[in-house]
Order: structure tokens, then C-alpha cells, then sequence
């Protein structure tokens, strides 16, 4: 009898050590047995770290308000709910009737209402979220290949290729409560650009501090989690943190449902589960919200779908760390260390807003700046591909263009149709200068104009850079083996102009890689704003498929090409093609252009 009375209290201690014997031993009451006119309780965090008891009282239920979905209505009483209505970041509250879990508070009832009248998603559709069991699906838009991707150029995604949650359309009487979503460390110049992506998405982008106190690392017994308490999706944690605070709805085992709603109905996502702490509660006549911050990593969300959040207690999301270097004209350094969620939809975003955060919140944001990045994404299974540019302007010009070639390579890689592509890390070194450093092409000189196949040609480049000082490079240039009497085109550039020269010769704004290692190599090789580009082209037929040119193919060759069953994408026939490219770097953003005929002779 001993023995067996020590083995209960065994698993009745080992039980409170996770926080599972409340929610555990909790039955449920199906929403086709809820009645108009029940009352019962509702619990949540509001502050001070403990436990808020609501009175609630059923209107109704809304049966089949969405496909094959119900929803119940209720009203909520309680000294601060009166006040404040419902709140922002209660998603996910717990609502109980005589003790028999009904569901989540998660939606609202109309604007500036006078009452806290809500939507309450019913349990039974919560906990039906784990057997939705899809692998992590491809939902990021194709996008043809550029040199930089904005935060604004995501808004303009997003509005094509996602159409906004239900809580941004206006007429809706019912709208899912909007989450929090909190920066901290962010420049404020940085935050007020990427809100209005975040608003659109049905977030309430909110720009705060930490809780000011360093938390211990959580031991495996600690990593819990209690119905009621405030929980975070974190997609951003290290020197900067972005998350958003949502409610435990119900903890059965290691297994967590929250929110009540979805956080952005991704389907099968991997992000951080956190603990949260509520710092303050801010009334609105509109929307009242909880001012809270992110705790400490206890599990991970694996599914995010219409009736809520569905995550693994003890179980850490994966991470891809970003480490920043800014070396400051005075020799001074200073590191950063940040890690960002691992999505399709976010990761390129994230990695947008870290590093441009970084540099802005350190450096003016007006003014001349120069930004030298040097650079290196290690991947998974497949070589890296490193990053080296110049960016130079004033305002932000610069940080916004180096965030967005960041951007861009990880967009790409992370959203490659080839194959599912960890990152493994990302280190950038990035120089620093209060200045501009510009240079203008004024022209090019060259020893001669008419040569023989193979003979050197002796050139000069002339340029101007931002002090009105005028500098000179010497190089020499092989001239082509073309026919006597063949005539062909020196282009001394800029990449930016080398691009539109190669838009207008390949009659394309862009194309799709045609394997992963080629979209590797071309990442590799972007042009770079500190080089001047030559490229020699001639009249010789040919064709373009998928960013490379095939220049005088056999009539066989090209029919094979051109073939449907061949090319997954159509070639395009080209009537000149490239003889050869080089480059030069200068310790300038080069800009200018210049296009030079020649001629083959005897």
C-alpha cells in the first residue's frame, strides 16, 4: 500500500513540474451544448503575474459562420474587462462552464463597442489542429531575379500574393482579436517602415522595451506552459526581438493550443514558443492591448491554421543566426548576434529588417554614409554564397540597399524551386563611413580602334570620384577572333547599365534559374555597385535560356533547345552574343557608360 501511495505522489509531483495536472484533468463541454443564457468563467494574464477570472455569459452561437465552423458569442465582465472591452492579446483566454472547458475568447464584435463582447472559437475545432498534418508547404510567390529586395517590395508582395486576414476588412462584424506583435531594439525609422506590412497582415505592430530582467536558462521540467497564461511566437530573438503575445488555451501532455484564431494561417511552420510577461494594460476607446515581452524558449509551434496555434513543449524550433560586424572609421567594432525565424513567407523579411536595424540604429540616419559588406550565408548541404558590395547616399539609401541585397539572396535560396534549402548562418562584416564615395565616368581612351583577332589593345578609363579629383586606370583589352572586316562593341559600364544593355540584347526583364547550383553560381556572381564592367559583343546568332547564352549552335543543337519537351521555359533567339566580360573594382560606387565600336582587321 506504501508503494503504491508513493508512485501517485510520484506522478502527481512529476505532473506539477510541467504544469500539466490542471489542464489535464480538464473534460470539455462540445459547442452543440452550449446554450444562450449559461454563464461561466474565463481566465488570463493581465498583469502583475497573476491569474485575471472573468464572469462570462452566452449570447449565442453562430453556427457555420465559416465552412463547417462555429463560433460562440458571450459577453465578458470583470473589473478591468469593463473598462478596457476586449483586449488585444487575450487571444487564446480559456472560457470554462461548471468547470468543462467550452473554448477561446479570440474574436471581437464590432468597433468602439461598449461592452467586451466576444467571439469564442469552440475547443473541439482547436484540438483537431494536430491531425492536420501537411509537410511545410512552398507558399512564397516566384519572383524573377533582381539584385535587392525592399521591405517595401515585400508590402507589394504581400498584397498580390496574400490577401489580408479577416480582421483588415472593413464590414466584417466579427473580426479575429489583432495580435500584438512587439518590436524591441529596432530603430524607430526601421519599425515605422516595416508597420504598415505588419498591419496589413493583421498584426498590431507595438515598438517596446525587454522586462529589464535577465532570465535564467530554463531547465527541461521548467519548459511549461498553464491555460490562461500569456505565451509569444517569437520570430526574432538576441540584441533584437520581435514576437507576438498571444494565451494558452488548453495544455494536454506536451502538447499546447493557443490564440484561438490563426497567427497567420501558414499551415505547418516551425516557430519559437515562448513564455511571456504582461508589463502593462493600455485602454483604447478603439482597441485596448497588452504591453508585454517575450520570456524565455519553452517549446515550438509546429501548426499554425484557422481554429489556432498547435505546439510541442521541450521541443526548439530551428533557428538561423545572423552575425554582424560593424567595423566604425575609428577602428572600433561592435558585434551583433540575432537569430531569425526559419519561414518562407518571413526569413527574407526578417533578415531585411535585422540588418538594416543594425546599421541605421547605430549610424545616422541622415547624412552622407558608405556601407563596404562583405559577407558569407553558409547553407546546408550546398556551397555558400558570399556577399561583397559598396553602397554609398544619403538619407538611408544605403542601409536600405545593402538590407535589400541580403534580402534578396535569401529570398532566393530560401524560396529556390529545386530543393528545400536550410541556411546554416550568416555573417556579414560590414565597413563604415560617414561620407560618400561616388565616381562618375567621364571616358574612355583606347590605343586603337581597328586591330587584328587577338591583338592587345591599350586602354584608359577616366573617372571623376565625389572630391572632383579625376583618376585614371590603365588596362589592356584582347580583341576577339572574328573574320577580317567583323565588326564588334566595347561596353564600359556600371552593373546597373551592363543590366539594362543585357535586358535590351536578351529582349527579357529577367528569367528563373534552372538548378539550384546554377542559382547558386549566379548569386555568387552579382554585379557589384565598386566595379567597372567591360563586355564585348558582336553580331553572332544565338539563343538565351534561363541566364545563359548559347552563341552559334548547330541548326540540331538549337532545334533541341527550342524543343517544348526540352525547356521547361522558352529560349529566346538572340542576334548578339557575348564575347567576353571583365571587371575592375575601385573603392567607389561606380556609375556611367559607354559603348565603343571596333573593327577586325587584316
Amino acid at each position: 500500500m506504501k508503494n503504491k501511495l508513493n508512485i501517485v505522489l510520484f506522478v502527481g509531483l512529476l505532473l506539477c513540474s510541467f504544469g500539466l495536472a490542471e489542464d489535464f484533468s480538464v473534460s470539455v463541454l462540445p459547442v452543440d451544448q452550449v446554450e444562450t443564457g449559461m454563464k461561466g468563467k474565463g481566465k488570463t494574464f493581465l498583469q502583475d503575474d497573476e491569474f485575471e477570472e472573468f464572469e462570462v455569459e452566452i449570447l449565442g452561437v453562430l453556427h457555420n459562420w465559416q465552412p463547417q465552423r462555429s463560433l460562440i458569442l458571450a459577453k465578458l465582465q470583470s473589473d478591468v474587462l469593463d473598462k478596457t472591452g476586449v483586449i488585444q492579446g487575450m487571444s487564446g483566454s480559456p472560457v470554462y462552464i461548471d468547470g468543462k472547458l467550452i473554448g477561446a475568447v479570440s474574436y471581437s464584435l464590432g468597433t468602439f463597442s461598449k461592452e467586451a463582447v466576444a467571439g469564442i472559437t469552440p475547443i473541439e475545432e482547436m484540438m483537431a489542429i494536430p491531425d492536420k498534418t501537411s509537410p511545410e508547404s512552398s507558399y512564397a510567390p516566384r519572383m524573377q531575379m533582381r539584385n535587392f529586395i525592399t521591405s517595401e517590395d515585400f508590402q507589394e508582395l504581400s498584397k498580390a500574393y496574400y490577401p489580408p486576414p479577416i480582421s483588415s476588412i472593413e464590414g466584417r462584424l466579427v473580426k479575429p482579436l489583432s495580435i500584438p506583435l512587439l518590436f524591441r531594439g529596432f530603430s524607430s525609422h526601421v519599425f515605422d517602415k516595416a508597420k504598415p506590412f505588419f498591419s496589413r497582415l493583421g498584426f498590431s505592430p507595438i515598438q517596446s522595451g525587454s522586462s529589464g530582467q535577465i532570465q535564467p536558462k530554463l531547465s527541461p521540467s521548467q519548459m511549461s506552459l498553464q491555460a490562461g497564461e500569456p505565451v509569444a511566437v517569437q520570430l526574432i530573438k538576441g540584441d533584437l526581438d520581435m514576437s507576438a503575445v498571444g494565451t494558452v488555451t488548453h495544455v494536454e501532455g506536451n502538447k499546447v493550443f493557443a490564440f484561438g484564431h490563426p497567427f497567420y494561417n501558414l499551415g505547418a511552420v516551425d516557430f519559437a514558443m515562448t513564455k511571456a510577461k504582461i508589463l502593462a494594460v493600455l485602454p483604447s476607446l478603439e482597441t485596448s492591448f497588452v504591453l508585454s515581452a517575450s520570456d524565455r524558449t519553452v517549446g515550438r509551434f509546429v501548426q499554425d491554421r484557422n481554429p489556432g496555434v498547435f505546439g510541442e513543449l521541450g521541443k526548439l524550433p530551428r533557428y538561423i543566426p545572423i552575425n554582424a560586424n560593424l567595423l566604425m572609421a575609428d577602428g572600433e567594432t561592435r558585434e551583433f548576434k540575432v537569430q531569425i525565424a526559419d519561414d518562407k513567407l518571413f526569413t527574407p523579411l526578417l533578415a531585411n529588417l535585422v540588418v538594416s536595424s543594425i546599421v541605421l540604429a547605430e549610424e545616422r540616419n541622415l547624412g552622407d554614409l558608405s556601407l563596404e559588406l562583405r559577407g558569407t550565408i553558409y547553407l546546408d548541404d550546398a556551397p555558400p554564397v558570399n556577399l561583397q558590395d559598396l553602397f554609398s547616399g544619403n538619407l538611408d539609401m544605403a542601409a536600405t540597399d545593402l538590407s535589400g541585397l541580403v534580402a534578396a539572396v535569401v529570398y532566393y535560396l530560401t524560396n529556390n524551386e529545386f530543393k528545400e534549402l536550410g541556411i546554416h548562418r550568416i555573417d556579414l562584416n560590414i565597413g563604415v563611413a560617414e561620407e560618400v564615395r561616388f565616381a562618375t565616368l567621364e571616358k574612355v581612351w583606347l590605343g586603337k580602334y581597328e586591330a587584328k583577332p587577338g591583338e592587345i589593345i591599350p586602354m584608359k578609363v577616366f573617372y571623376r570620384n565625389f572630391r572632383g579629383e579625376t583618376i585614371v586606370d590603365d588596362f589592356s583589352l584582347p580583341t576577339p577572333n572574328l573574320p577580317s572586316g567583323s565588326e564588334f562593341s566595347l561596353i564600359v559600364g556600371d552593373a546597373g547599365s551592363i543590366q539594362s544593355v543585357e535586358i535590351s540584347q536578351y529582349r527579357t526583364t529577367g528569367f528563373v534559374p534552372r538548378s539550384l547550383y546554377q542559382l547558386i553560381r549566379l548569386l555568387n556572381s552579382l554585379r557589384k555597385r565598386n566595379y567597372i564592367y567591360f563586355k564585348i559583343i558582336a553580331a553572332k546568332p544565338g539563343l538565351f535560356l534561363r541566364g545563359e547564352e548559347m552563341p552559334n549552335l548547330p541548326p540540331t543543337m538549337k532545334s533541341m533547345f527550342s524543343s517544348p519537351r526540352a525547356a521547361s521555359a522558352p529560349p529566346v533567339e538572340i542576334t548578339r552574343s557575348t564575347l567576353g566580360e571583365y571587371r575592375h573594382g575601385i573603392p567607389y560606387v561606380f556609375s556611367g557608360l559607354a559603348v565603343i565600336p571596333l573593327k577586325i582587321i587584316k
